[in-house]
């Protein structure tokens, strides 16, 4: 799938946010797309401060290196959690920093951004996003709901009046909903997602095997043998972190499966989100469902067998988007470049 599906878009939109830039605030990671240049940037979402000073000394992947590896005066921080900001500071720091190096100096009175949010925050935390945004250049901000941008940057003809349903897994949140007619008809978010499936790792560690393991380790045992349905052969890995016992460290060996079993908690909250957005989905829409399938989209869907697993629990296929940690930027950047067509998609934002 392309973003050629939304075919008939002129660039007239492109006069209105000429030069400007979309946003995918992610818990885990921030993508930025440059209008008529692509995705320019791609970084951790975290924010190294130095308590001393109360200044940053480093942003996004410099910063991720430093986690759980920093003396006592440097903090390294993932300023936003559960997809909302957790630290408005740290988050504008952070923005300000991605802004310059995706732009420069050379837009005096800013950019104007399309940023996009969960469909299930509150009002106070979408301004929260906003007046960030508005902190770190902007000089006006537009926001736009986290599966509709999924949807459209997984090439879904959301503005057609059949029925359209993506998953979307992030770090922070799971957002599932069905669209149509360039409107959300219905949707879950849930604050479930890889996150939590890092957490369910590090206690299952802790509580079974009596190790410490910080969710760094725990993420790259997801990605190394992590799984959400049997794999046809299954896999070991090495897994060193600190004896509860007796402090050293300490090396185990976990197969796959127990590691499945350990993420079951959280695989089974998303598959139930799944079950309760098509208990809400009109019955004509449901129907194109079961023709079109349901896209898979965000970093949670590399995860193997999830898609298998979810088609297996409800029954309708589910699809894997072709560039999956792509695609809520890529759909935010559809928005910038087609503005006039999709502005119903998206509200203004708010500033102090």
């Amino acid at each position: 799938m392309a973003i050629t599906a939304l075919s008939g878009l002129s660039l007239r939109g492109g006069d209105w946010l000429g030069g400007d830039l979309a946003m995918d605030l992610g818990t885990a990671n921030t993508l930025v797309y440059a209008r008529g240049r692509g995705v320019m940037l791609n970084e951790p979402s975290v924010v190294a401060i130095d308590t001393r000073t109360d200044t940053v000394v480093a942003v996004g992947i410099e910063a991720k290196r430093m986690i759980g590896r920093t003396p006592d005066h440097i903090k390294a921080v993932r300023p936003l959690r559960d997809g909302v900001i957790a630290d408005y500071d740290s988050t504008a720091e952070m923005l300000r920093y991605f802004v310059r190096k995706v732009v420069g100096r050379r837009s005096f009175s800013g950019p104007r951004i399309v940023v996009c949010v969960p469909s299930g925050i509150t009002s106070v935390e979408q301004r929260a996003v906003s007046e960030s945004v508005y902190a770190a250049g902007a000089r006006r901000v537009h926001i736009i709901a986290e599966p509709m941008a999924a949807a459209i940057g997984a090439g879904l003809p959301v503005n057609q009046p059949s029925g359209s349903m993506i998953i979307d897994v992030g770090g922070g949140t799971t957002e599932v909903a069905v669209l149509a007619l360039g409107g959300i008809v219905a949707s879950t978010s849930l604050r479930i997602a890889g996150d939590a499936i890092d957490r369910a790792i590090v206690d299952h560690v802790r509580t079974h095997f009596g190790l410490l393991v910080g969710e760094r380790t725990a993420e790259e045992l997801k990605i190394a043998i992590g799984s959400a349905y049997p794999v046809a052969t299954p896999l070991r890995a090495q897994i060193r972190g600190r004896d509860i016992a007796t402090g050293m460290p300490r090396d185990v060996a976990i197969g796959s499966d127990e590691l499945r079993r350990a993420i079951e908690q959280p695989i089974l909250a998303i598959v139930e989100a799944v079950r309760a957005t098509l208990d809400r989905c009109p019955p004509d829409l449901a129907g194109d469902l079961v023709t079109r399938g349901i896209v898979l989209t965000g970093g949670g869907a590399l995860l193997r067998g999830l898609n298998a697993r979810l088609q297996h629990e409800i029954g309708v296929p589910v699809l894997v988007a072709e560039r999956p940690l792509d695609s809520v930027v890529l759909g935010t950047g559809t928005v910038v470049e087609h503005f006039e067509e999709l502005q119903k998609v998206v509200v203004a934002g708010h500033r102090r």
